[in-house]
């Protein structure tokens, strides 16, 4: 799921994406608008926060994942922001395969532009440079494998 807002002119902020185990929903938020988008299939459950007896642990993770991503997107440059980014989706959602993570999250080059702030065509431009490099393979339906770190000829 991807949880998002927008600013008075349109411009849209992502604030998280989030899988299996995860908790999202307005009374977690501070901001207006908020919506959220399923990426991929949801079961979704619905939760008291007062019977919650795990809400600090489930504020804490959104804590984590808000400064995890400010930290990405505080690069100067695209590719290692998307080179992060790729390796963070990787250890929140990836599956190892024998030669890296497989990222099954199906994120478009604009869905990953806006996650970071920049544009699709920018996106697409560090995707391509990153293959090249041999950091990354793009697989169908908006999948990509990020190669084993220690076989990368990525050069920053």
């Amino acid at each position: 799921m991807k949880t998002s807002t927008w600013l008075e002119d349109g411009t849209l902020i992502v604030l998280g994406l989030w899988g299996p185990g995860n908790f999202v929903g307005k009374t977690l938020e501070r901001v207006n608008p908020y919506q959220v988008e399923c990426i991929t299939p949801v079961q979704a459950v619905s939760f008291s926060t007062v019977e919650s007896y795990q809400m600090a642990e489930i504020l804490l993770s959104h804590l984590q994942q808000a400064q995890e991503l400010s930290i990405i997107r505080s690069y100067k440059r695209t590719d290692v922001m998307v080179l992060k980014l790729l390796s963070w989706l990787g250890n929140q959602f990836g599956k190892q395969t024998g030669t890296g993570q497989l990222i099954d999250v199906r994120l478009t080059h604009q869905d990953i532009a806006d996650l970071l702030g920049t544009t699709r065509v920018t996106i697409t431009r560090a995707l391509n440079h990153l293959e090249q490099q041999g950091a990354v393979e793009r697989l169908p339906v908006h999948r990509l494998l990020l190669l084993e770190e220690d076989i990368w000829h990525y050069e920053i």
